[in-house]
C-alpha cells in the first residue's frame, strides 16, 4: 500500500506501526533526522513498509558505537558482535596483524582497529557489494581484498595473524527460510547460509587458519547455543586450542581458537 506523503512524527510513527515495525518510535525519528524534506521523508517511510532493513533505508548501521555505511545488498552488523570485537581486543597485542574475513561492511575491523593502538588491518569478502562497502569503511586503516575467505590475502600474511576474525554464515541452510524477512530477502545468502549443520564455512576458515595465525594467534567466530559443542570440535581438529566465551546480554557465543605458541 502506498503511502501518503509524511509530515509530523506522530504520522511516520503510525504508518510504519501499519507496516509492522516493532520499534516504530525509534525507527520513525530516525526517519526524520535522515530526511532532508518531507518528500524523501515519504520515500525514506515506504522503504521502510515495504520490508527493507532500516539500515538498508538509512545507508547506516550504528555497532560498537559508531555508524558504518551499509549499502543495500550487504549483511547488517548485529549488535550481538559487538562481544565478539570486544573479546579479540582484549586478545590482541598492541600492535596487531588482524585480518577480517567474511568482512561484509567490514564494521568488525573497523571497530576492532580503532580499539587498539596500532593495527595491521586486512579484509576480504565473496561478495562485490560487500567489498565496495567494506573501503568505503576501512578507508585508510587497512586493506579490503575480493575473494573466497583466505584466497585474495597476500601471502605475506601466513604465520603473522594475531587476530583472524571470522564472521562466517552459521545458520543452517534448512533453517535460512525460517529468518524474518529483513534477513532472508535483503541480505546475500552467502552471508546467512551455514550448510547443513550451520558450520561448513567454519570448518573451511578452522582448517587454514593454522597456516595464517602467528604463534599464540586467535581466531574468534560466532555460533548459536545449541551449535557451541560442534564448533568447539571443530577447533580442536584444526589444531587450534578452543574455548567458548557467552554474553547472556546480547545472546552471543564467540569461540575462540588458540594457535600453538613455539616453546
Amino acid at each position: 500500500m502506498p503511502v501518503h506523503p509524511i509530515s509530523s512524527l506522530s504520522t511516520t510513527v503510525l504508518a510504519l506501526r501499519r507496516a509492522g515495525c516493532v520499534f516504530a518510535e525509534d525507527e520513525a525519528l530516525l526517519l526524520h533526522e535522515a530526511a532532508a524534506s518531507p518528500d524523501e521523508l515519504s520515500v525514506l517511510v515506504e522503504r521502510r513498509a515495504a520490508g527493507l532493513p532500516l539500515e538498508h533505508v538509512l545507508g547506516w548501521a550504528e555497532f560498537h558505537g559508531r555508524r558504518y555505511a551499509v549499502d543495500a545488498g550487504v549483511f547488517v552488523p548485529r549488535r550481538r558482535t559487538e562481544f565478539l570485537v570486544a573479546q579479540a581486543a582484549a586478545l590482541a597485542p598492541r600492535r596487531a596483524v588482524v585480518v577480517d574475513l567474511c568482512c561484509g561492511s567490514g564494521a568488525l575491523g573497523v571497530a576492532l582497529a580503532t580499539a587498539l593502538d596500532r593495527v595491521d588491518l586486512h579484509a576480504c569478502d565473496v561478495e562485490p557489494a560487500a567489498v565496495r562497502c567494506a573501503r568505503r569503511n576501512v578507508g585508510g586503516l587497512g586493506q579490503v581484498y575480493e575473494g573466497d575467505l583466505f584466497d585474495p590475502l597476500p601471502a605475506a600474511l601466513r604465520g603473522r595473524v594475531d587476530v583472524l576474525l571470522a564472521n562466517v554464515p552459521y545458520v543452517p541452510t534448512a533453517d535460512v527460510e525460517l529468518l524474518p524477512a529483513e534477513a532472508r530477502v535483503h541480505e546475500p545468502r552467502v552471508a546467512l547460509d551455514g550448510g547443513g549443520d550451520g558450520l561448513d564455512v567454519m570448518r573451511r576458515v578452522a582448517a587454514e587458519a593454522p597456516e595464517w595465525l602467528a604463534p599464540g594467534g586467535s581466531l574468534l567466530v560466532e555460533a548459536s547455543e545449541r551449535q557451541r559443542d560442534t564448533a568447539v570440535d571443530v577447533l580442536a581438529a584444526a589444531g587450534l586450542s578452543p574455548r567458548v566465551l557467552v554474553s547472556e546480554e546480547l545472546y552471543a557465543t564467540v569461540l575462540v581458537g588458540t594457535a600453538r605458541r613455539i616453546t
